[in-house]
């Protein structure tokens, strides 16, 4: 076991960071965890589960000293936290995010990181549909993706050492650009999301299936779009405004290829719609074989524990 970072202070105290703290204990990445969360409520739990050596009720104790602060709140107020920790930043720490945008959030967190101080934004590839301090565990990391992206100006040597961190905590690691990553995360994450969003809005729409018939048959691949339309709302309200430019673009390559098997269903043209499932089969099978999912029925899914 390697200390990579002495001090950390967990700023937010939800589903990646209380995971990044039961993931650093069981690797002794860090000497000492701090942890903030505007709620009393979130920082009552997040005490009483023993969640970070210590949960200060200031952001301004939380981050005195730290080494490494990772802020770990919606993308949306990312930037007026940055603001209020900036002139308590100790000397040669270092600043992460671990939010699934980064154009915006480089742009507004980035103007408060005092000199002398490194911005390397990152974004965990990893999550459940669960929320809060009690939803973390220690192994959400493990063989999931962490990308990287550093802003102009980053140090090397700190991008490096932050590769080791995430690698420590079970991920894998890649290096992009904001823009590219913003895409990315556009068409893996973001536009699936909602999809969800709007296919469990829909089936509410349809008065004519009735409430019972839709919890009573979920079992069918509605049942996939409500675990993932169960995610934070507040997280996801915050995604799709700060990453517009994206994923309207995806967006509108998903409406035209669903307008095209719109077309197929109706002029009955099954060779093109058995293609089409095809190649969408091959792509869940790459997923299977880069050991990103697992082929178990009910998509292996167990408890977990922290």
């Amino acid at each position: 076991m390697t200390v990579i970072y002495e001090r950390v202070a967990l700023i937010g105290l939800g589903l990646i960071a209380s995971s990044m703290f039961w993931a650093m204990k069981r690797g002794g990445v860090a000497g000492h965890v701090t942890g903030y969360a505007r709620s009393d409520e979130t920082r009552e739990t997040a005490r009483r589960i023993g969640l970070c050596d210590e949960v200060c009720d200031s952001l301004v104790d939380a981050v005195r000293d730290a080494d490494l602060v990772v802020l770990a709140t919606p993308v949306g107020v990312m930037g007026r936290v940055a603001e209020e920790i900036a002139p308590h930043l100790k000397p040669g720490a270092t600043v992460i995010d671990v939010g699934s945008v980064k154009r915006t959030v480089i742009e507004e967190v980035g103007p408060h990181i005092p000199e002398g101080v490194h911005f390397v934004p990152c974004h965990p590839m990893a999550g459940t549909e669960h929320s809060g301090p009690e939803a973390g565990f220690s192994t959400l990391f493990d063989n999931r993706w962490c990308l990287i992206v550093p802003v102009e100006g980053s140090d090397p040597a700190e991008v490096e050492r932050m590769q080791a961190y995430w690698q420590a905590l079970g991920s894998n690691t890649e290096v992009m650009d904001a823009e590219h990553h913003d895409l990315v995360c556009a068409v893996v994450s973001h536009i699936p999301h909602l999809i969800a969003y709007t296919m469990v809005g829909v089936a509410d729409d349809l008065r004519r299936v009735s409430d019972q018939e839709v919890i009573k048959f979920s079992a069918a691949g509605f049942r996939d779009f409500t675990r993932i339309a169960a995610s934070d709302p507040t997280m996801w309200r915050d995604v799709f405004l700060t990453n517009k430019d994206a994923t309207i673009e995806i967006l509108g390559r998903f409406t035209e290829e669903l307008m095209a098997l719109q077309r197929a269903i109706r002029t009955g043209d099954g060779e093109q719609l058995h293609a089409y499932f095809t190649h969408t089969r091959a792509i869940r099978r790459g997923i299977l074989e880069a050991g990103q999912d697992t082929d178990k029925p009910d998509f292996g899914r167990v408890k977990v524990e922290r």
